[in-house]
């Protein structure tokens, strides 16, 4: 069934009238920027109103089963699923009042703002898409890390998949977990050790960990100096076998870099960031 030219134009309209909703008390010369660096960071968007308005002058019929009204169809869902972000950041600029005027018409920011949508726009589920809205929303409002590090941050959110973000989680919410406690959280059962899940969930932790998202727990200095841990004085006998993917005694936490990332695109509404202690074992 063939789009209307009507309908295309309406996609864009789409936009505006869901931004207009939150009466944001931003709304002026501070937010027009934001939104220009938004769209103008996405390659299709003036493609997209360019085809809209040049199909507006075809015939009816040569308009049924055009390749370009197809393509128009297509990037019209896109469209309004970027209106469901842009609103969504609306909303939270809302409620972190006039005082981020400055910081959202800011160069530095709006760097962020356009580096973010562009992972946006490669993001393949709404979930990617979230945490990147997460991001940009609560950059405006917080500076815990600079714009550097957020940019950082945009690279984790497009390289990492789901199943990162799922291990980062649960290593928030319980500090000092063992990935056997990850993997039973998130999956409940256990699996063969040569199984392809086995392996996947191994690659896991391997990318967080090389990555400086996660890291074992490991005493301190009060100064913050790493301890070595104590040789044993009689070595056990080696094991026969591998460790096991799903090993039960050395406890995770995020590092703070790892913490700083769900601080900005895993969190709702920003926390204040205290202290991370890993659970008694």
């Amino acid at each position: 069934m063939s789009m209307e030219p009507e309908e295309n134009t309406s996609a864009i309209e789409h936009i505006r009238s869901e931004l207009a909703k939150t009466k944001s008390t931003t709304w002026g010369r501070a937010f027009q920027k934001f939104i220009l660096a938004a769209l103008g960071s996405i390659p299709w968007v003036g493609g997209f109103v360019a085809a809209a308005v040049s199909l507006k002058t075809e015939e009816p019929g040569i308009r049924q089963n055009n390749l370009q009204n197809q393509w128009l169809e297509e990037h019209t869902k896109k469209m309004e699923r970027l209106a469901v972000s842009l609103n969504e950041i609306a909303q939270r600029f809302d409620n972190l009042g006039e005082q981020i005027d400055d910081r959202i018409q800011s160069e530095e920011y709006l760097d962020v703002v356009r580096k973010a949508f562009r992972a946006w726009d490669r993001a393949d589920t709404d979930e990617k898409r979230h945490l990147v809205a997460n991001l940009v929303a609560n950059a405006a409002g917080t500076q815990l890390s600079s714009d550097d590090v957020l940019r950082l941050f945009i690279d984790w959110l497009d390289t990492y998949h789901e199943a990162h973000f799922a291990v980062i989680r649960e290593i928030y919410k319980n500090p000092g977990v063992t990935r056997y406690d990850i993997w039973i959280s998130v999956k409940s059962e256990l699996v063969r050790e040569d199984s392809a899940d086995a392996d996947l969930y191994k690659m896991l932790i391997r990318d967080l960990s090389m990555g400086g998202v996660i890291r074992q727990a490991r005493d301190t200095t009060e100064d913050g100096q790493f301890l070595r841990k104590p040789r044993p004085q009689h070595r056990r006998p080696p094991s026969s076998t591998m460790e096991s993917a799903f090993e039960d005694t050395k406890p995770f936490i995020l590092t703070e870099l790892g913490r700083q990332f769900v601080h900005y695109a895993m969190t709702e509404v920003v926390p204040r960031v205290g202290p991370e202690k890993p659970k008694s074992q």
